[in-house]
């Protein structure tokens, strides 16, 4: 914190901060916000979602190296941006960026240079998105809990049970013999799914889940609006640039959202051996 931001401005300064976060993620501000997710960044979203392990990959080793004595190259390695830009990111960095402006006029702000501000809004947003992977990560859950009455914490262990209800509805359907024998056919003799049909399902769900991701923020920033997420994040944020520190390490968001992702791999490698 500035020595020169006196308690009163650092009240100011947080209901500001309060006031922005109710206009831009509340359920209003949240939609305003998506729309301008319809358009290119519905073919980006597939995209960023296969970079998310190399993005945590490059942090990780940012992390390593800075630890091991090689700051100039972690820091150049933390610097690097992996995700594909995106339309919405763009309009949720420049909100951050005005808003670190807004406060610099008023003189509640931390006064940061430019490129500071504008690396810290970008490293916020990408936490952001991590948020609706494990909201979609939820999703996938529940649904699966709901439809099958198993754990599915991702599309890798979703992919197999839609895959033999497919399967099974195509095979029942094609019977020579009709519906209703074809069902007690294929009770007693299950159709073998062949590993191709597994792939092209989850393959088809990897995709579906981009797109829910890109939208899920429609319930995880109301949320995180209401549990005051959005508002804690953002003061980090400011600190960060008050006392003029880089944002380092790994966001708690991403690990979870790779968590996801390596319990459901697991989950469905221990599926197959038994």
């Amino acid at each position: 914190m500035p020595a020169t931001l006196t308690d009163d401005a650092m009240a100011r300064r947080r209901a500001a901060v309060s006031r922005f976060v109710r206009d831009r993620y509340g359920p209003r501000g949240s939609l305003r916000l998506h729309r301008a997710a319809l358009g290119w960044d519905l073919l980006r979203a597939p995209v960023n979602v296969m970079l998310s392990p190399v993005f945590l990959l490059t942090r990780l080793l940012s992390w390593l190296l800075s630890r091991l004595g090689a700051r100039r190259a972690g820091a150049w390695l933390g610097a690097r941006r992996v995700f594909l830009p995106s339309d919405m990111g763009r309009v949720i960095e420049a909100d951050l960026i005005r808003l670190v402006g807004e406060l610099d006029a008023q003189g509640i702000g931390p006064n940061a240079p430019p490129e500071a501000v504008r690396h810290q809004a970008a490293t916020l947003a990408e936490t952001r998105n991590a948020v609706s992977e494990i909201t979609t990560s939820l999703i996938v859950l529940v649904g699966g809990w709901l439809l099958f009455d198993r754990a599915t914490p991702g599309v890798i262990s979703l992919a197999g049970p839609l895959a033999e209800i497919r399967a099974h509805a195509t095979a029942v359907n094609d019977f020579l013999l009709g519906d209703t024998l074809g069902r007690a056919w294929y009770w007693a003799f299950p159709v073998e799914l062949s590993p191709w049909t597994v792939i092209l399902t989850g393959v088809a769900l990897a995709v579906a889940g981009s797109l829910v991701t890109t939208f899920a923020g429609l319930i995880a920033d109301p949320v995180q609006l209401w549990t005051g997420t959005h508002r804690r994040r953002i003061g980090r944020l400011l600190d960060r640039l008050d006392r003029a520190e880089p944002a380092s390490g790994i966001e708690r968001e991403h690990l979870l959202a790779r968590a996801g992702d390596l319990s459901d791999a697991v989950l469905m490698l221990w599926r197959n051996l038994r």
